[in-house]
């Protein structure tokens, strides 16, 4: 699990996970919704790793996974810009794919990031959104 500014290499995350069976991934992107010109995401360091892990963990368990990555972006960013990639390889697709949505539905609640976004010179923290507790519920 990586927590960096560093732009994400989807190739090499993927190429890092591919073991046998079925590779699933999920790569988020910043959105431009309201003329957003900046978001920067705040971490915890260490705590924030450390719920990545346990999410990694859970999910690797829950499906049999052969592997699982979180890597996720903060600093400032740009629209367009990549700034979560998740990735899962099992043996068979269904379980791939499962574990994939896991891991993002829950890494949005789980882990703690904070979200600030620059709209037309004013920056505004962004509140956590009703349907990531419903999407992250679910697994449960």
């Amino acid at each position: 699990m990586l927590v960096s500014p560093v732009a994400i290499d989807v190739a090499a995350e993927l190429a890092a996970i591919e073991r046998d069976g079925a590779v699933a991934s999920f790569t988020g992107l910043v959105r431009g919704d309201d003329g957003v010109a900046t978001l920067e995401l705040e971490h915890y360091p260490g705590a924030t790793e450390a719920a990545l892990v346990r999410l990694a963990e859970a999910a690797r368990a829950r499906w049999s996974l052969t592997a699982a990555t979180i890597v996720h972006r903060v600093g400032p960013m740009a629209p367009g810009e990549r700034i979560v990639f998740v990735g899962t390889c099992a043996p068979h697709r269904g379980a791939a794919l499962e574990a994939c949505a896991y891991l993002i539905d829950r890494l949005k609640t789980d882990a703690p990031f904070w979200k600030r976004e620059t709209v037309g010179g004013a920056a505004r923290w962004v509140e956590a959104r009703d349907g990531d507790d419903a999407a992250a519920a679910r697994w449960q």
